[in-house]
């Protein structure tokens, strides 16, 4: 198995001070992804931007995890709304 851009969770419980039980939560909410390779869990690099904004929101707000998955789909509904602003922009463009 290719482990390039995977981070062992251990080593980013240490480097957080966050608990081990803390990312299984995330986990099982949905807020990141882990992979298992022979039996060691890692996190994608991609996922340390989502990790540390939920690390932030619990921290400098805190929020509890029901509120920061509330968050979480708030911004990607967000996003999405974004985008189909800029597709239709672009498609009135044609007719203007």
């Amino acid at each position: 198995m290719i482990k390039h851009n995977l981070i062992p969770i251990p080593i980013l419980c240490k480097h957080y001070e966050i608990d081990l039980l803390f990312i299984d939560e995330l986990f099982k909410m949905g807020l990141i992804n882990i992979e298992i390779i022979e039996e060691v869990q890692y996190v994608s690099e991609d996922q340390i931007g989502n990790l540390e904004k939920v690390i932030r929101l619990q921290s400098d707000l805190n929020l509890n995890l029901d509120s920061i998955d509330i968050v979480f789909t708030l911004l990607d509904k967000e996003r999405c709304l974004k985008e189909e602003i800029i597709q239709l922009k672009n498609r009135l463009s044609l007719y203007e």
